[in-house]
């Protein structure tokens, strides 16, 4: 009688072992799998020896389902602000469970995995993926769904590459436009928090200041620009050196709602009052803009619009693939809006100078 542990005790191959044994990718294992031709004799004559020797065989019931129509799309996801990230989230959810579109949620380490979990995906027989920030920028993963022709939609990018379909919006009229608000309520000395480096947008967000200043007649004073990453604590450092400039600005346009609400407490740290004696800015208009006193004023960015608008594009894509129409990328520029809140307010005196103003009478 065969012992009852040997059979509980066995675990399935999968791909991924597969890919492992054979030292190639997950996605060399799925082509070789599905009978693809651009794969190397012998590569295919390795992965095949893998599959022999791991036993390995494909779930004949998920390739039944994926025959049937169900459609797949991965959202990749390397965000530091959760509440950007809880935003998009929301919208794509909503918009996939509409359509009855399964949504594979997976997360990314920045700069470590991302390609790896891509691959992985693709290989699974993944039908389009979802990038957003900063993912949207990153040339190696943009080549990667290039490369393998994998229907994907890119949100929030600083400029779309033209092989990929994308959503976002100006972000240099966006920036331009808080800026030159801030210019007409009369201030002069404007700090900008930059956003990460990694993603397209910060770099036109910065453009945009940049062009609002040289517009008004404005000197571009470079110490008044600060580095930041879009999380809370680099806001906290960049909002800190500003304020100790031997002549701090009066206002501080952060890239983002996550340094700005930052820059808000470092200038109550200060023992100073937002708006009194600085006006903080922030841009996306995300819940945090609205649960922080005083509430942000800020650059609307429709995230969660955008997610659902993505999704609607990859699934046009995928069904145009399937029923092997010309696919053309597309891409599609939403409207931002400047929101006023309690934030924001004309330039006044240095509380020192106001302190020491003698008194009337």
């Amino acid at each position: 009688m065969e012992p009852r542990s040997s059979r509980r005790g066995r675990r399935t191959s999968t791909i991924n072992d597969v890919a492992r044994h054979a030292g190639v990718s997950p996605m060399t294992v799925s082509r070789v799998i599905n009978g693809e031709s651009n794969v190397r004799p012998e590569t295919r004559e390795l992965v095949e020896a893998a599959i022999r020797a791991l036993n390995y065989a494909p779930n004949p019931a998920a390739r039944s389902l994926a025959s049937a129509g169900l459609i797949r799309i991965g959202l990749l996801y390397s965000n530091p602000s959760a509440a950007y990230l809880s935003e998009f989230l929301v919208g794509s959810l909503d918009q996939c469970r509409r359509h009855n579109i399964q949504l594979v949620v997976e997360k990314c380490e920045p700069e470590t995995d991302e390609q790896a979990v891509a691959e992985q995906l693709i290989a699974s027989g993944i039908d389009g993926l979802i990038l957003p920030p900063p993912l949207c920028d990153e040339p190696e993963m943009l080549d990667l769904v290039i490369r393998t022709r994998t229907p994907a939609v890119a949100v929030a990018p600083g400029v779309p590459n033209p092989e990929v379909s994308a959503v976002s919006i100006d972000n240099f009229e966006a920036a331009l436009t808080m800026t030159r608000h801030l210019i007409e309520l009369g201030h002069r000395r404007i700090g900008f928090i930059i956003g990460h480096p990694n993603q397209g947008a910060s770099a036109r967000r910065l453009d945009g200041y940049r062009a609002a200043l040289v517009e008004a007649g404005l000197a571009v004073d470079e110490s008044l620009i600060t580095q930041g990453y879009f999380t809370y604590r680099s806001g906290l450092d960049a909002a800190e050196q500003l304020l100790r400039l031997p002549t701090p600005p009066t206002a501080i346009f952060a890239s983002n709602d996550d340094m700005a609400a930052a820059s808000v407490a470092v200038v109550h740290r200060h023992g100073l009052d937002v708006p009194g004696d600085i006006t903080v800015c922030g841009f996306d208009d995300t819940a945090l803009a609205t649960t922080i006193w005083p509430e942000l004023t800020t650059i609307r960015q429709p995230v969660t619009e955008m997610s659902r608008a993505a999704v609607d594009l990859l699934l046009q894509e995928i069904r145009q693939l399937r029923a092997k129409e010309q696919v053309q990328p597309s891409h599609l520029l939403l409207d931002f809006e400047l929101i006023r809140r309690q934030s924001d307010a004309i330039p006044r005196r240095p509380k020192a100078a106001r302190k020491a103003a003698p008194r009337k009478g």
